[in-house]
């Protein structure tokens, strides 16, 4: 099988794990890359052996059939739409759009020009919540009854070297974080049915301390700390917190879901590993699971690669457009249900994704 020939646009702080493993999977070739700085571009490609170009000039390449966009959340519809009009296939960094509208839009064009959109986070194709996925399937903690996740941070703005737009529209710790947890209870319990939630921006003002841009002041223009309640169509119920507000650090768990015989406590669905641990009706200590499925260092990446298995293939993928949007309507119906005091009923839904088979070799999707 021939690999798909991709283009990376954004040469920012995570692309670097894009070019590391892109090339490595079995269906993904990435060939070049491009910047709004095209001088960073052309820096960036010759650090991992690729062209860097403009964006004009890596759209116009007829020999790039799929674009990969790793720009700040601002520029991913208007990258995604602009890529798609030159029918390339695109996979952007989460979230798949600032807003439904412009999600919606993105998904609308690949779909009158019958071209693929996947979107990160892909961490659920990981080793460690693909074994949570076989141990409920299994039946290992009953039936599920609900679930709870926590991603408490004091925000980036002490490590990042460009943190301002995690504080402008699309930033925020539901838009920066609440893919990778939402994605992976999706992918676990299946689709949402409603949300609720309150939400507040606690400091209206962020001082930088990170170089190179310490001492510079972010206005912060959207909330900051969220608290959430999740109705999955299945019947689970969960809680979920996200926070940039929490300055002297948390004991709590990232996710855990609860069945009628049992607890699974889920590793951090901002990694791919474990550790997976189990505690089944009146056992008095928990079990650590090994972990059943590859794919357990920073494979970030395989989303794209499953996708680009797709194009070649024709057969379904698993981080897709419809997950994506989905988890996007969630994000905004918890500022929804804060906003104007109520239950917000999700409009769309998506297939529950495929788990991945167990024991596939490194870098292969089937």
């Amino acid at each position: 099988m021939d690999k798909v020939k991709a283009g990376i646009i954004g040469t920012g702080n995570i692309s670097g794990i894009y070019f590391q493993n892109g090339s490595r999977f079995e269906s993904l070739e990435i060939v070049a890359c491009a910047d709004i700085d095209v001088e960073r571009a052309i820096a960036k490609g010759a650090e991992y052996g690729v062209r860097g170009c403009s964006v004009e000039e890596l759209l116009a390449d007829p020999e790039i059939e799929m674009v990969i966009n790793l720009t700040i959340p601002k520029a991913h519809a208007p990258v995604s739409l602009q890529a798609l009009e030159a029918g390339k296939h695109v996979y952007v960094e989460k979230p798949l759009a600032v807003t439904c509208g412009e999600g919606r839009e993105v998904l609308e064009l690949a779909g009158r020009k019958g071209l693929l959109v996947g979107s990160a986070p892909d961490t659920f194709l990981g080793g460690g919540i693909q074994t949570c996925i076989k141990l409920i399937e299994e039946g290992a903690i009953g039936t599920p009854i609900g679930a709870t996740a926590f991603m408490m941070s004091g925000g980036h703005e002490s490590w990042h070297p460009s943190p301002e737009f995690y504080y402008q529209a699309g930033g925020g710790p539901m838009f920066d974080m609440g893919p990778y947890y939402l994605t992976a209870l999706v992918a676990m319990l299946g689709p949402i049915r409603r949300v609720t939630g309150s939400a507040r921006i606690s400091f209206p003002e962020r001082t930088i301390t990170s170089q190179p841009k310490a001492g510079t002041v972010i206005p912060v223009e959207v909330p900051t700390h969220i608290a959430g309640v999740i109705d999955f169509e299945s019947g689970p119920v969960a809680t979920i917190i996200t926070s940039f507000d929490v300055k002297g650090g948390s004991t709590l768990p990232r996710i855990e879901v609860y069945g009628s015989d049992g607890t699974l406590v889920v590793p951090d669905p901002n990694t791919f590993g474990g550790p997976v641990l189990l505690s089944r009706a009146g056992a008095r200590e928990w079990i650590e699971v090994p972990l059943t499925h590859g794919y357990t260092g920073n494979s970030r990446g395989v989303g794209a690669a499953d996708m680009a298995k797709a194009i070649r293939t024709g057969r379904p993928y698993r981080a897709n457009g419809a997950l994506a949007y989905h988890v996007l309507e969630a994000m905004h119906g918890f500022h929804a249900a804060s906003e104007e005091g109520r239950h917000y009923v999700m409009v769309s839904t998506c297939a529950k994704p495929a788990p991945l088979p167990a024991g596939l070799p490194e870098f292969t999707l089937d």
